[in-house]
């Protein structure tokens, strides 16, 4: 996930992820990234301005890789609907696979922390800009109800974003067919008609 960052950024961002998912990010000081992460406060201080630095950067790289990791499955289909399904595939396997990163982004998406800036930057760098051209296309074509393409993927989003919740907390297992029913499910909510 931070691949594109030298050794020491990859220790503070790794560091900083696992400190928020366990203490929250009002226990996460400067301090304590560099304790547990083995850099020094000063050499911290040389990559980043302050702890809201850290995150901002977290929240990006871990945007950028979702959004990777999502557009690789869009591209996979030809159709429509394929892509439809590789990438809402794509979105539960990534909080599948990466359950810290997915719970980062679920919890601070909208927090203070995270700079304006950086919100609108990622938003459209991420894998929405993407899903929501695909359902614009669905739209033109008269496959999909004609709504908002944004509001429409985040409201699947959200549906997904519960079950990985579930998922997570032991509720119930996201098996393949519970993935696919899904999936299934929300192509059909937003469907205009029978389209295969």
């Amino acid at each position: 996930m931070f691949d594109n960052y030298n050794k020491v950024q990859q220790a503070v961002l790794e560091t900083t992820l696992n400190i928020i998912i366990r203490k929250e990010l009002q226990a996460t000081s400067m301090a304590l990234i560099a304790k547990e992460s083995g850099v020094s406060t000063g050499n911290i201080y040389h990559y980043f301005k302050s702890k809201e630095d850290i995150v901002n950067e977290l929240y990006k790289a871990i945007v950028t890789f979702n959004g990777e990791y999502v557009r690789d499955g869009l591209l996979k289909g030809t159709t429509i609907r394929e892509k439809f399904e590789f990438g809402w595939g794509r979105v539960i396997e990534l909080g599948k696979q990466y359950p810290q990163g997915f719970q980062f982004i679920e919890q601070y998406s909208f927090s203070p922390y995270i700079y304006e800036e950086v919100k609108k930057e990622v938003y459209t760098g991420g894998w929405c800009g993407p899903m929501n051209a695909l359902y614009e296309e669905a739209i033109q074509a008269k496959m999909f109800t004609p709504m908002n393409p944004k509001m429409m993927v985040q409201m699947h989003y959200g549906t997904f974003v519960y079950m990985l919740k579930a998922h997570l907390h032991g509720i119930f297992e996201l098996s393949s067919e519970n993935v696919s029913d899904a999936i299934r499910s929300c192509w059909n909510a937003v469907t205009l008609r029978d389209v295969t």
